[in-house]
């Protein structure tokens, strides 16, 4: 399934650049292609100049008539080989053919184009190929009166060479750029998949954990019901005792559930709106006192060391002591009667830092990168732990990320934890 989104992205990716390449490339080929006319017809206009330049407008037996004998190409002298022109051609003033070099032309002139490309073929080979000309058609006047018109042409067989390895060069271009952006769209989309990989392992390892979490009470439920029901009518004291054990099991199932629906529905930063300013100092100072943690800790040494001054931070005050009460818990319930276990509150820098120390077991560096994750439990912790479920560090964490904090743990096995929150001011 990923593969084959990884391949859809690369696709779409490099179809999308290939299409812009090629846009690109037609868009610099026909700019190319006005540039190149440009110049010849620049070539072509200049050679018509200096022609025209050498025209006689004259008086000759009482009329004013043009002399074309010494025009160059049109006159008596043959042009030189390499003047390129195919043929060149005068018309008079009303659109007759006065005079010609090269191909026979058409006897009346249309005069409707000042420059044109033509196809070329030559009539007396037609072994030889066509080829494309450039004509123009250039009115001549002597003093401000129109004295006839000259038509030429010379071949475009040199600027087609220089377009065609132009499009050579960007066809090669954009096949080497569509190579190299399908490379770069699968690396891309490879990256881009991760998240989504990542968030797919962790569904399916979450869905996997929480049907074997709910399948296990569920069984202990059905299997006391079902002892319950064999027990003879008149012993009460049994039924009673599975009765009590059905509904100890039902009220961890609710635990589980509550705490499904925390991680499904608490996801992202909180609104603004859900914020409020509060003593943190004040809040630990609650929640020390009140008779949840005071059972935790009822075989252990709990201590505290808070800021003496107000510490004011904008939070969600019951997701926080939802929090820190699943640290104080994690704390008290991996800590040997006896041992000690510290809630300390101090200010660094711009944060606000809350700090739960336990001398307890300990975390195997192993463990250590994995703790946080749903329904991770440290084999060693699974023998001290009855009800847990591998949710209260997740929890913790979801609600410490949600305030844009930061939560993190060093430990040491046989040794104790320090789990630390950073929430900023």
């Amino acid at each position: 399934m990923f593969n084959r989104s990884r391949r859809n992205l690369a696709s779409w990716f490099t179809l999308s650049m290939g299409s812009i390449l090629l846009i690109f490339a037609g868009i610099l080929y026909y700019q190319e292609s006005i540039q190149q006319l440009e110049v010849i017809d620049l070539i072509l206009y200049k050679k018509a100049r200096v022609i025209t330049s050498s025209v006689r407008y004259k008086e000759y037996q009482g009329e004013k008539r043009v002399f074309l004998k010494n025009l160059p190409v049109l006159g008596n002298n043959p042009p030189p080989e390499d003047s390129e022109i195919i043929y060149a051609r005068w018309y008079d003033t009303k659109g007759n053919l006065k005079r010609y070099f090269g191909q026979v032309p058409h006897k009346k002139l249309n005069p409707r184009f000042a420059y044109q490309t033509l196809k070329f073929t030559n009539s007396s080979d037609i072994t030889l190929p066509a080829i494309w000309l450039r004509e123009i058609t250039l009115p001549v006047q002597y003093q401000g009166e129109l004295i006839g018109y000259l038509q030429m042409a010379m071949p475009m067989t040199r600027v087609q060479e220089l377009l065609n390895k132009f499009l050579f060069l960007l066809i090669s271009t954009v096949f080497i750029a569509l190579g190299i952006t399908s490379l770069t769209g699968w690396f891309l989309s490879g990256i881009a998949m991760q998240p989504i990989q990542l968030s797919y392992r962790q569904l399916e390892r979450f869905t996997a954990h929480a049907s074997h979490e709910l399948r296990t009470p569920l069984a202990a439920i059905l299997s006391n019901a079902q002892v319950g029901l064999l027990a003879p009518m008149e012993d009460s004291a049994s039924k009673h005792l599975r009765l009590e054990k059905v509904a100890e099991v039902a009220k961890s199932m609710n635990t589980l559930i509550g705490n499904l629906l925390f991680l499904a529905r608490r996801t992202g930063r909180l609104t603004p709106e859900s914020l409020k300013e509060v003593d943190l100092r004040e809040l630990l100072q609650q929640l020390l006192n009140s008779s949840s943690v005071k059972t935790a800790a009822k075989d252990l040494n709990l201590k505290s060391d808070l800021l003496k001054t107000p510490i004011m931070v904008r939070l969600d005050d019951e997701l926080i002591c939802l929090a820190v009460i699943n640290l104080l818990s994690n704390a008290c319930k991996y800590t040997p009667a006896g041992g000690v276990v510290e809630l300390r509150l101090f200010r660094k820098y711009n944060q606000a830092i809350i700090e739960v120390e336990d001398n307890g077991i300990g975390i195997a560096t192993t463990d250590l990168p994995h703790i946080f994750e749903q329904f991770y439990r440290v084999e060693q912790h699974q023998t001290n732990s009855v009800n847990g479920f591998g949710l209260g560090l997740a929890i913790a964490q979801q609600i410490i990320e949600a305030h844009n904090g930061h939560l993190s743990v060093k430990s040491e096995l046989n040794k104790g934890s320090v789990f630390q929150i950073k929430l900023p001011l």
